[in-house]
């Protein structure tokens, strides 16, 4: 088999010494995470609440077809093979960059369209056999999205290993986490501008008019600081050509899963991850619509929880580094994270018995915290949980888990809102108003407080030592046996 070309669209070795990448470039770079964060507002935000609360649509069908786009996270494989042997417009990393970020910004404000067909019909007939070739299409258009956003993050992830070494690249992960969440606050801000004129009961022509004008604004910025943050650095900064080694993506997704499941240990990790995941992300489909219907919350206002959770998490992600982590180790900072987010949870629950949407705000804040205690708490442990020969495997087939995690997560959450809601009608014997919908939006914030019970479960029977004595051996086995 012949290696791939990795030449095309780069200065030969002795054409001119590397620099080092430096803080301000580490800085434009995270940029670009800003941008994806304002992205993840705009579809689990903003579009998630009109649909399910402005328009009506079930929380099975909404969460459901926005959740398609994380089930498409297997094509990171193909689209990182894709990028280390095709150069797109010149460059290995740069094009696919460039040419995603626009994909996701088009189908983003296609979706958007769709939805109003959707809703339009819903409003006019109900709920009849002729919204369902809609919502096919709204799922086809987020599968496409997926595809987008796969074809940009995996190449720009990519691209982080390509400029940085071992002294930059955890700087670089670290600034990268952190402007995702100042991406939330953004799209918060960016979202109150835009929505400010919207009354409490806007008609369905005033919602179109507005949103459609976000979903406008919001990929266009999010547009342009991809650009400019990757604009020039791979060509200056690539190391691209030095490196021989084989590449994490063309490891394949069999060879993956079987360097998963070599140790006992990596697979009660890979267990644990899934939990958490699932635990962690179940409310992304009914949050916003939870301020809405049992806090009487606007649009405008329901977006700024995003921005409670963002800011929360991105404190629980310092703490966690600097303080919780070093004095309590991994385990145990995992541990107060799911009782902590447990806590939370059920704090949830109770506040919407008192309809304050500034308690709301509190307790997303809250259960923001402890969800960057869990995220730094699972990182390192997972650090711990990996052979240097293989890290990228590890890290990539984990991550790919935790999409396909968080895109079940989203339908299950919506699932069980649907679930509670029918549960509730047929206790009362019909329809009732939206503020009596607090069971049902108790029962998935009660499903996500015992799955961190369980998750403490598990990850207490996780043993680094056994990991660090019995899985080289094993994971070593598992990658010869996938060449033969």
């Amino acid at each position: 088999m012949s290696s791939p070309d990795l030449t095309d669209g780069y200065p030969a070795p002795a054409d001119r010494a590397i620099p080092k990448i430096g803080l301000l470039t580490m800085l434009r770079l995270g940029v670009f995470n800003m941008g994806l964060g304002i992205m993840s507002l705009l579809t689990l935000g903003v579009l998630n609440r009109v649909m399910i609360d402005e328009l009506k649509v079930p929380a099975l069908v909404a969460a459901g077809a926005i959740a398609v786009h994380q089930f498409m996270a297997p094509a990171r494989v193909w689209i990182g093979q894709m990028s280390d042997s095709k150069p797109l417009l010149g460059y290995h990393r740069s094009g696919y960059i460039w040419l995603g970020i626009v994909s996701m910004a088009v189908m983003a404000f296609t979706a958007v369209q769709v939805v109003w067909q959707i809703g339009s019909r819903v409003e006019t007939a109900g709920w009849t056999s002729d919204v369902y070739p809609w919502v096919g299409l709204l799922a086809f258009i987020f599968a496409l999205y997926g595809l987008a956003l796969a074809s940009t993050s995996t190449p720009f992830t990519a691209l982080l290993v390509d400029v940085s070494d071992e002294e930059t690249q955890p700087k670089l992960v670290g600034i990268g986490w952190g402007m995702l969440m100042v991406g939330i606050v953004a799209g918060v801000i960016i979202t109150t501008i835009v929505l400010k004129s919207l009354g409490d009961t806007p008609t369905l022509d005033e919602l179109r008019s507005s949103i459609n004008r976000l979903f406008i604004i919001a990929p266009s910025i999010v547009c342009g600081i991809a650009i400019l943050s990757t604009f020039g650095i791979e060509k200056k900064y690539s190391r691209l050509q030095e490196r021989t080694r084989q590449r994490d993506d063309q490891i394949t997704f069999r060879a993956a899963l079987k360097v998963l499941t070599a140790s006992r240990q990596t697979g009660l990790f890979f267990l644990f991850l899934l939990v958490l995941s699932l635990s962690l992300f179940m409310q992304d489909a009914v949050l916003e619509p939870y301020g809405g219907q049992i806090f009487d919350m606007a649009i405008a206002e329901t977006t700024k929880l995003n921005a409670y959770f963002g800011m929360g998490t991105l404190f629980g992600i310092v703490a966690t580094g600097f303080f919780l982590a070093p004095k309590l180790g991994k385990k145990r900072t995992i541990k107060l994270g799911c009782l902590w987010a447990a806590a939370c949870l059920i704090l949830l629950i109770v506040f919407g018995a008192t309809g304050d949407p500034k308690q709301l705000m509190l307790g997303v804040g809250l259960f923001g915290l402890a969800s960057g205690v869990l995220t730094t708490g699972s990182i390192l442990l997972m650090l711990d949980l990996t052979v240097a020969e293989v890290a990228g495997t590890f890290i990539g087939a984990w991550g790919l888990a935790q999409a396909i995690a968080r895109g079940t997560a989203t339908v299950l959450g919506g699932s069980l809102l649907s679930l509670g809601k029918g549960i509730v009608e047929t206790m009362a014997g019909g329809p009732v108003p939206d503020s009596q919908l607090l069971p049902a939006y108790g029962l998935v914030f009660a499903t996500q407080a015992v799955g961190m019970l369980v998750a403490v479960a598990i990850v207490s029977r996780v043993n680094i030592r056994e990991f660090q004595t019995t899985a080289k051996d094993a994971i070593a086995t598992a990658l010869e046996s996938d060449m033969d």
